[in-house]
């Protein structure tokens, strides 16, 4: 159904307008409900072809994908993980599930990890002994980075590549948001985002490209990574029937009934991408000539998948903005909060946060789905230049 101008348009919702109902009623007729069935391997199987990894392990969500990811690339409680502070919180929270500790880098201008400040806190900070990156400040060893490409944007992977070798370091790629995003030429030319560093997750919350209601999945090209993943998801039996246990495993396992879902999702993934690059162009078009806001826009040498449309305002408040949008039956909403200035996380290391705050000032995100029609998007633009500045 096609949301209409008195009709509440909102930021990120599910497109359910393929075979979902066919796959799911097929789960339940045959009563493979829980954590086993055959939807699940072929789901894995299937998000494995299409970002072309070598196999995929799926989990929960996107978080517990993160956990596990640490995990099996063994950060332990005595090392630190480089992460950003622009993102949202459960990038950060599986480090402290493990009793690691973050530290706190800023973004460049992709909202991505900044890799020039990367550096920099490399070698300035840090001392490289046996081959381990050690912080001068705290002693402890720096083993892996958390990189997270943004919105559907993506970090610059070639040269935190470079920089991982350098030092040693591990590299997680939080793709949560980034399924079907791949670079367009490089060295990484053809290669999704998630498919570079050691291991990377994608999420399928309710609100990303697709969605299994929750669900994640783990890939990587490092196969005995992608089986430590599954031991540990399905609560590390080392002999099921007896139920021997040779680790501590996590109940993080898909059900058949998300799978089900995710594969009928995947099935449109690429209309999805379509429809919200079309209406992307559309909302740059018809803003193209208004001073008070800028859109964002994605990479040049990469076919994002347009997940979060990004809204730069200029002299204009967020809250008084996202308030009068709200009253014009709109949803927008702020960008995350920076995690170095959380509760849980004032007392860690952050290094030079410095455009990370001018953006978290200054953008909101505006409605993005992939069921959006091009009625919507005039009718939004239509408001958003009936802001006044300061208002």
């Amino acid at each position: 159904m096609s949301i209409i101008k008195h009709n509440y348009i909102p930021l990120s919702v599910p497109n359910l307008k393929g075979n979902e109902l066919k796959y799911v009623r097929e789960a339940i007729e045959t009563e493979w409900v829980s954590t086993a069935g055959p939807f699940i391997p072929k789901f894995e199987d299937d998000i494995s072809i299409y970002v072309k990894s070598k196999g995929a392990v799926s989990c929960q969500n996107g978080t517990s994908g993160l956990h596990i990811a640490l995990k099996v690339l063994n950060i332990t409680q005595n090392n630190e993980v480089i992460v950003p502070t622009l993102t949202f919180i459960a990038a950060v929270n599986p480090v402290k599930y493990i009793g690691a500790n973050p530290i706190f880098m800023d973004n460049d201008d992709s909202l991505c990890i900044d890799p020039i400040k990367l550096k920099q806190f490399c070698d300035d900070e840090c001392n490289l002994v046996n081959n381990k990156l050690i912080n001068k400040s705290t002693k402890k060893h720096v083993k892996a980075i958390i990189v997270v490409h943004v919105f559907g944007n993506m970090a610059d992977m070639e040269q935190i590549m470079n920089i991982a070798k350098e030092y040693n370091l591990k590299v997680i790629e939080d793709a949560t948001e980034a399924l079907g995003t791949y670079y367009l030429n490089g060295k990484y030319k053809d290669r999704f985002a998630g498919t570079i560093g050691d291991i990377g997750v994608y999420s399928f919350n309710g609100n990303k490209i697709i969605t299994t209601g929750g669900g994640g999945m783990i890939v990587s090209n490092d196969l005995k990574l992608l089986e430590h993943a599954k031991h540990l998801t399905t609560q590390a039996k080392s002999n099921p029937l007896y139920f021997k246990h040779d680790e501590i495993g996590y109940n993080y396992r898909m059900t058949n009934l998300q799978a089900a879902l995710g594969i009928a999702q995947l099935e449109q993934l690429e209309d999805f991408i379509t429809v919200k690059e079309n209406n992307f162009k559309k909302y740059k078009q018809l803003l193209s000539n208004f001073d008070g806001v800028k859109l964002l826009g994605f990479r040049e040498d990469i076919r994002p998948n347009y997940w979060f449309y990004s809204l730069l305002l200029k002299n204009y408040n967020i809250d008084s903005t996202i308030k009068f949008l709200e009253s014009k039956y709109i949803q927008t909403r702020p960008i995350w909060d920076l995690i170095h200035r959380q509760i849980p996380y004032i007392n860690n290391q952050s290094y030079l946060i410095e455009k990370a705050n001018h953006y978290v000032s200054n953008v909101i995100n505006i409605p993005c789905s992939s069921n959006l029609i091009e009625e919507d998007v005039n009718y939004i633009v239509k408001n958003i230049k009936l802001i006044h500045p300061e208002r």
